[in-house]
């Protein structure tokens, strides 16, 4: 614009401006005469700042005051009488997770309001919890998701690969948790990431680096040591591939309490090599141990250390930033028993309920829930597989019931298990 032209008056402020440049009048409309001067636009986005930073300290007075009602329904006691209710034995486990999360709102509470200058921040204790399959990993963390007020949210590990290798990376872990706290970043931050099938991802070698490509082991591990660390962690809405243009979202880990689990298959033979080891005698005095006087998995598995995960394959960086370990044992036949028929979503009460819509009473004999439980301990498979062997029982009776509108009674036996014999069926 040349000096020659007539100054022109900002809507706002009613200053009369010469514009020498562009940036003088950022805004002006000729046709209208609306104009915005530079000064108008600057108080303008320090008055936006100052609103914004209101609104943040506004927000964590609201989160402080509901994180001090929360922490009064959390207490360990209280959480671990919650899963009681849906999980079968397993106390130790429930105790340490009962722990880890009142901690954790601890931790959140204090970041808000700490005064004291000698202890900056509570460093958070991410938990790495292991046990057999079916013995209820996957089962604890998915009622503890239902019972807290923090986003929740479980990623399968096995689905993760390095960087640069076609598959999930590893920030989609916490896009998910971004998703599940209804996009709300504050939220986000200091919610509970769930890294399930965590095992899977171990290096294949164990204590021995490879030199070959790793892309859904080792290099994961490193991946994911970034968040574990508590960096910024950035990624992109869901659907949208990676690129240089495209817009992320950025999240802190700092403050996200990081839980991985898995089973861990073989490190109860790590466990008792590195215990014989220890507890060997050599000479003709020599204990001899037989067969049956081998340490059962229950025994081993409650003495793992970080030795025994960095000779599984999980990389020394990471075991150092997951200092709780949580372990299961396996689940024994009267275990299970307890399973099919005690918490409150036990499969014999579904069954029960379901057969009570169609005027129907489902009875189980005990012979035919031992049945039950010993053909899970067959299959190894603890108790995931419970639920589908009642199906596969209930199958035929299940397509036939609904022929009639008639109250009757169905009695399953230990026959019908084992020999799918056809149940009992009587009017009533």
């Amino acid at each position: 614009m040349s000096n020659n032209e007539p100054a022109i008056q900002c809507s706002f402020c009613k200053r009369r401006i010469v514009p020498k440049s562009q940036y003088d009048l950022p805004i002006y409309d000729p046709r209208s005469d609306f104009a915005i001067c530079a000064h108008c636009i600057k108080d303008i986005y320090h008055a936006i700042e100052a609103h914004e930073a209101d609104q943040q300290d506004q927000q964590k007075v609201e989160a402080a005051a509901s994180i001090d009602q929360e922490m009064a329904n959390i207490k360990p006691h209280l959480v671990k009488d919650y899963l009681d209710q849906y999980i079968i034995n397993q106390d130790r486990a429930k105790k340490i997770l009962s722990v880890a999360i009142y901690n954790h709102y601890k931790r959140m509470k204090y970041g808000f309001d700490h005064k004291d200058d000698e202890l900056d921040e509570i460093e958070k204790s991410n938990v790495i919890i292991m046990g057999p399959s079916g013995c209820g990993k996957t089962a604890l963390l998915s009622h503890l998701a239902k019972r807290l007020d923090i986003p929740f949210a479980v990623t399968d590990a096995s689905s993760l690969t390095e960087a640069g290798f076609v598959g999930s990376d590893v920030e989609v872990a916490v896009r998910n948790l971004y998703y599940a706290a209804n996009k709300d970043v504050s939220r986000c931050e200091h919610g509970i990431i769930y890294l399930d099938e965590f095992d899977k991802i171990a290096r294949k070698s164990g204590e021995n680096n490879t030199i070959t490509a790793d892309p859904g082991h080792e290099g994961v591990q490193q991946a994911l040591l970034k968040m574990l660390e508590g960096n910024e962690v950035e990624f992109t809405a869901r659907g949208q591939r990676k690129h240089p243009e495209a817009p992320t979202i950025k999240v802190n880990t700092k403050n996200i309490l990081f839980i991985v689990g898995g089973a861990f298959v073989g490190i109860e033979k790590i466990i008792a090599k590195r215990l014989k080891k220890t507890d060997s005698n050599i000479g003709f005095g020599a204990k001899i141990e037989g067969q049956s006087e081998k340490p059962e998995y229950n025994q081993l598995i409650h003495q793992v250390t970080p030795e025994d995960l960095m000779k599984f394959g999980i990389i020394p960086e990471i075991i150092g930033r997951l200092p709780v370990i949580c372990t299961l044992e396996t689940l024994d036949e009267d275990a299970l028993l307890r399973i099919l028929t005690e918490p409150r979503n036990a499969p014999v009460k579904q069954y029960k309920k379901l057969m009570e819509m169609d005027k129907v009473d489902l009875e189980f004999d005990e012979a035919a829930l031992r049945a039950v439980a010993k053909k899970a301990i067959e299959r190894k498979t603890g108790a995931r597989s419970l639920k589908g062997i009642i199906e596969d029982t209930m199958l035929d009776i299940m397509f036939d019931i609904p022929r009639s509108d008639a109250p009757r009674r169905v009695t399953i036996t230990e026959d019908c298990i084992n020999n799918h014999t056809a149940p009992a069926v009587e009017e009533i």
